[in-house]
This record gives C-alpha cells, sequence and structure tokens, in this order.
C-alpha cells in the first residue's frame, strides 16, 4: 500500500461530518468517483486497497475494535451486490435529478452526496465493529463496480511451488480471501499486505 494509505480516513470524517455544516464538501465523492472509474480498467480494485479513504478508517481505525469475525459469503455473491449497487445509483439519482433547478441546488445536491457518504460510512463501521473491518467492501457498490470493470487486471500471483501453505498470508488479508488456493481473485484490493508477509516470496502483481 501506499505510504500516505493510513491516514485517508480522516477525509471520510471530514466529509460525512464537516458536510453537515458545508454541504460543498460533499462534492469530494465526485474525486472519488473519478478516481475509481480511472484506476479500475487497469488495476481493478486498487484503489480500495490504497486509496480510499473509507478503506483506511475500518483498516486503520474500526480494526482497533473490530471482533474481526467471518465475512458471511453471502456479502461476496454477486445476487447480492448488484441489486446494491443498482439501488443505491438508482436513488442517488433520483434524488440529484429531483434537486436540479429548486433554490440553492447546488448545496443541496452537495448535501445528498455527504448524506450518501454518512450512511454508508456508519454501516461500514457497525459492520466493521461487530463482524470484520472490511465487512462492508465485500458488498460496496464502488468496489462491485471496479471489480466489473477491472476484475482481470493486475492480478496478484501465487507460485505453488513456493508455497508453504503457512496461510499467513490469509491471516493478514483484510478481505479475507483464500490466497492459497487461488492467488487470483477480482476482489483483491491489491494491499499488498500478502506479499509482504509471504516467507518464500511465493507472491508478486
Amino acid at each position: 500500500m501506499l505510504k500516505i494509505t493510513p491516514y485517508l480516513g480522516i477525509l471520510v470524517l471530514i466529509v460525512s461530518i464537516g458536510g453537515l455544516w458545508y454541504p460543498a464538501l460533499g462534492y469530494f465523492m465526485l474525486l472519488i468517483f473519478a478516481a475509481i472509474f480511472l484506476s479500475s480498467p487497469f488495476r481493478g480494485r486498487w484503489f480500495c486497497g490504497n486509496l480510499c479513504p473509507r478503506g483506511s478508517l475500518v483498516d486503520f481505525g474500526v480494526s482497533k475494535i473490530s471482533k474481526k469475525r467471518k465475512i458471511p459469503d453471502a456479502f461476496r455473491s454477486l445476487w447480492v451486490r448488484l441489486p446494491i449497487f443498482f439501488l443505491m445509483m438508482g436513488f442517488m439519482g433520483y434524488r440529484v435529478a429531483s434537486t436540479i433547478g429548486s433554490l440553492n441546488t447546488f448545496e443541496k445536491i452537495g448535501m445528498i452526496f455527504v448524506m450518501m457518504c454518512l450512511v454508508t460510512t456508519s454501516i461500514a463501521v457497525l459492520l466493521g465493529t461487530f463482524l470484520s473491518p472490511r465487512a462492508w467492501c465485500s458488498f460496496c457498490p464502488m468496489g462491485t463496480a471496479q471489480r466489473l470493470i477491472g476484475g482481470n487486471k493486475y492480478q496478484l500471483k501465487l507460485e505453488k511451488d513456493k508455497c508453504v501453505n503457512c496461510k499467513k498470508c490469509e491471516k493478514v488479508c483484510p478481505m479475507q480471501l483464500k490466497i492459497c488456493q487461488t492467488g487470483a481473485n477480482p476482489d483483491c484490493i491489491k494491499c499488498g499486505r500478502c506479499v509482504s508477509i509471504c516467507p518464500r516470496d511465493a507472491l508478486h502483481f
């Protein structure tokens, strides 16, 4: 991961809380969306593990109080993730469209983004506390979009002849992926923790 990754969580707090008084902060979400859709065709979910402010918040903040339980398999199912994606995007699009043309349109649209950030962050913190830090990330709409756009890009490579099946990589994987079985996974967030901890250098991107 990048050196700045552990400190990005403060940004989601600024938008979620500060945005209640300064709705213009909500437009920061547009920068996030742009970064996601520019990077995902080339590196899949790399943004999630390196630049996502909410990911940073749960990894380096919520993880300290998390019960660190198993993420339910249902959270990873596209049958669950796709409806959530279309529901949230549709709702946000509807709210924005219905606001255009009204008084204080700029601030009202900004507040829509702020509320979306606040609600999803609250869900992420709750799930991260009572399940696993990255539980939300398993079905996050933006994570799902990145998987669909570039899930086969910049994949983790496993050299099975070097692997001794110690499973240290799986223990540090924030997404709880079965790295020793497959290596590559479209939901890998490319944080690099597995690569760093492997005693046999059997993993690389």
